[in-house]
């Protein structure tokens, strides 16, 4: 497998940052010249080192005000029901994230909504319709402090 060299890290650096940028414009802020840095940035997407090329919005900007963490804890762990709850949440547009996670509870999800009314009806309809919840917490966002999607590479 191949690995990423310092150039690399910065190709990357200057994507998480803007990722509109064309392959001049980043090529001029890592200091190379065009075919390289498009040949180095080809490299990089054949590893699969880039998940996605994304556009990131303000929630509240769209009307999504309300976020909740939701600490969701199953009655059963086979395997089929793991992939049951999975398959199901995967498929709400809610969910904006769904880990598994180890400790006192099952999984962790954060929801995005408009209001609380929207997050009764998610919770009540949605997320309780789910078989073999056992119990669900959720916390609820007061003042974001800080979210971000870029990794440090160097």
């Amino acid at each position: 497998m191949e690995t990423l060299d310092k150039t690399d890290r910065r190709i990357l650096e200057v994507l998480q940052q803007n990722a509109r940028l064309n392959t001049k414009e980043i090529a001029h802020r890592i200091g190379l010249s065009v075919t390289p840095t498009y040949e180095r940035l080809k490299k990089i997407e054949k590893m699969g080192v880039i998940k996605d090329y994304v556009t990131l919005l303000h929630a509240d900007k769209i009307g999504k005000t309300l976020v909740a963490f939701c600490n969701v804890s199953l009655q059963l762990h086979s395997q089929l029901l793991l992939k049951k709850f999975e398959a199901a949440i995967s498929q709400m547009e809610e969910v904006m994230e769904c880990y598994h996670v180890a400790g006192t509870f099952d999984y962790l999800l954060k929801v995005v909504v408009d209001d609380m009314r929207s997050y009764q009806h998610f919770l009540t309809n949605k997320l309780a319709a789910i078989e073999n919840i056992a119990q669900v917490h959720s916390s609820f966002v007061m003042t974001e402090i800080k979210h971000g999607t870029a990794f440090k590479l160097a």
